[in-house]
């Protein structure tokens, strides 16, 4: 089972390529071709052709995938970029933890 550091709906920041240090949420991830897609980040331009009668065809702008080691998790609390750490609560289930100096956040 493939599983990556990022989850739908996570806050990441870009580690490189052309939007290098832009923040953005996951809007998809792609476990098994390790990609994540960021919104508003690595767009790209997609030739488009028309589908039904009167539906305009022509180039579209659309977020490209990127692979998930080029972006960390951002900590809701504390606000930087982290590793996340897992820890196992009382009930048992596992969360991830903000491993920065004095937050230790769930998220």
């Amino acid at each position: 089972m493939n599983t990556l550091h990022v989850r739908k709906d996570d806050t990441v920041v870009i580690l490189s390529g052309k939007d290098k240090g832009k923040k953005g949420k996951v809007l998809e991830v792609s476990p098994s071709e390790r990609k994540v897609i960021v919104e508003g980040c690595n767009m790209v331009t997609k030739h488009v052709k028309p589908r039904r009668m009167g539906e305009p065809g022509g180039i579209v702008k659309a977020e490209g995938a990127l692979y998930a080691s080029k972006v960390m998790a951002v900590c809701p609390k504390c606000g930087k970029p982290t590793r996340s750490a897992h820890k196992f609560l009382a009930d048992g289930t596992k969360v991830r933890v903000c491993k920065n100096a004095g937050c230790g956040e769930t998220f």
